[in-house]
């Protein structure tokens, strides 16, 4: 039971140190709604997406005004739509018509966003799959709510270059369709390396087909609130250190599942999953690179870090997992630049590198995130940062996603605005020597030996 006590206990949390529900996700089927007529098809859609989540919304304000706990979005995700439009659409433009549907919904029922615009093809391509792919840029071009994801690669089947190749150029197109706004279109898609099927932070979100016909999924944050309680044990021993995270992490989860219980409560829906993620945002103060400067880095990027990054990622797992009896997504420290303040700060000091990044995201959650690059960047040199990050993931047996933003008209040195969560940041420099050669092979690389396991 969760009591009044600890309700209350979170009051300063919320006030003083930027705790929050980063999102409450309403995960969705929709391989009901499958048609091969493609009106009807996207009729089914808007109507099962509209009457699904007609509520979620409102409940999402009601917890929070009960409780007094922010809960910042307000999101639905639904299953791949290269799975449900793969009957109906006979070309790219058919998929982007699905985009616009899903974004009507979205505006209909007022959430956030809406994920799921996505593809599954660690191991190949379908017709279907390859004709999402390549409707990503103008589908994002054209809608406002709509995020989109592909699975380029797993540690059961390995990497799909041919996709990882061709995801390289959709994202190059996508900055090129939107460069009017600082190519803010690369900002809503995000490719994968084992993506979970019940992740409900955008832009990744997408209802996998082992989920139920719906089902709620939350997401805890709260970098400020960790920061603040290691901030109290500064200079003490790497055992004080863990547990106070390990505490922390258990107080901020516990939120998260009052928050999924009530959800799944009043809109009569399972609840599915905590996501124990620290997600920064920029303001100040919810930062993770500020609680790695806490344990004890100058900045991140400094010797250490990785290590720092490693025991701040742990220590959240093994505290938030004893809170709920539910705990899946991504689950660790996000370490994205546009939304972190204090790692817009380390890139702008000199010192974190994209290569530093990469990385860090060899113990951390997530992967290469809101990271802007120089517009003039070919599409085969993302192509080879999108490989090195699934390469991190195959091998380590772990989700690794990349969102990268090659900002047209741009170069190092120049800054871009994105707004809101998705904040500001410098350009990054990327490495200049060719890599397409390498990605231009055909086929995929294989699985790694310890695959095989049955």
């Amino acid at each position: 039971m969760i009591s009044q006590y600890e309700v209350l206990e979170t009051n300063e949390m919320i006030e003083k140190e930027n705790l929050d529900v980063r999102t409450i996700t309403l995960g969705i089927s929709l391989l009901d709604c499958i048609d091969s007529d493609l009106g009807k098809l996207k009729n089914n859609i808007y109507n099962k997406i509209t009457t699904t989540a007609e509520k979620l919304v409102e409940t999402g304000q009601y917890i929070e005004k009960k409780y007094g706990i922010p809960i910042v979005n307000k999101r639905v995700s639904v299953t791949p739509i290269a799975m449900v439009g793969g009957s109906a659409c006979k070309t790219s433009d058919d998929f982007v018509e699905i985009a616009k549907t899903l974004d009507e919904a979205a505006h209909k029922v007022g959430v956030n966003f809406i994920g799921g615009y996505s593809a599954l093809v660690s191991k190949g391509m379908t017709a279907a799959d390859e004709l999402l792919i390549r409707s990503i840029p103008k589908a994002l071009a054209s809608t406002e709510l709509v995020c989109s994801s592909v699975n380029v690669g797993s540690t059961k089947t390995g990497i799909d270059m041919d996709a990882v190749r061709l995801v390289g150029e959709m994202v190059k197109e996508t900055a090129e369709l939107t460069k009017d706004n600082d190519s803010l279109g690369c900002a809503k898609f995000v490719v994968f390396c084992n993506a979970p099927d019940d992740n409900p932070f955008m832009a990744g979100a997408f209802h996998g087909v082992t989920e139920a016909d719906a089902i709620i999924n939350v997401g805890v944050s709260g970098p400020g609130v960790v920061k603040t309680a290691l901030e109290k044990v500064r200079g003490e021993s790497f055992e004080v250190l863990c547990e106070t995270i390990k505490k922390t992490a258990f107080k901020v989860t516990r939120v998260g599942q009052l928050v999924a219980k009530e959800a799944s409560e009043k809109l009569n829906v399972p609840f599915g999953i905590i996501d124990l993620s620290l997600a920064p945002t920029p303001a100040i103060g919810d930062s993770v690179a500020d609680i790695l400067c806490e344990i004890g880095l100058e900045y991140a990027g400094a010797p250490g870090t990785t290590a720092a990054l490693a025991l701040l990622n742990d220590q959240v797992k093994k505290g938030g997992v004893m809170a709920s009896s539910y705990v899946g997504g991504l689950s660790g420290a996000f370490i994205p630049v546009s939304e972190d303040q204090g790692m817009i700060n380390a890139v702008t000091a000199g010192a974190l590198t994209l290569e530093k990044l990469e990385a860090m995201t060899c113990v951390c959650s997530v992967g290469l995130d809101m990271i802007a690059i120089p517009g003039d960047t070919k599409s085969t040199t993302i192509a080879g940062i999108i490989a090195d990050e699934m390469a991190i993931g195959m091998v380590n047996q772990k989700t690794t996603a990349v969102r990268i933003i090659p900002v047209i008209g741009k170069d190092v040195g120049d800054t871009v605005e994105f707004g809101g969560l998705l904040g500001y940041a410098p350009i990054m420099p990327v490495n200049k020597y060719d890599c397409s050669a390498f990605v231009n092979r055909k086929g995929r690389i294989p699985a790694p030996i310890h695959s095989f396991k049955n």
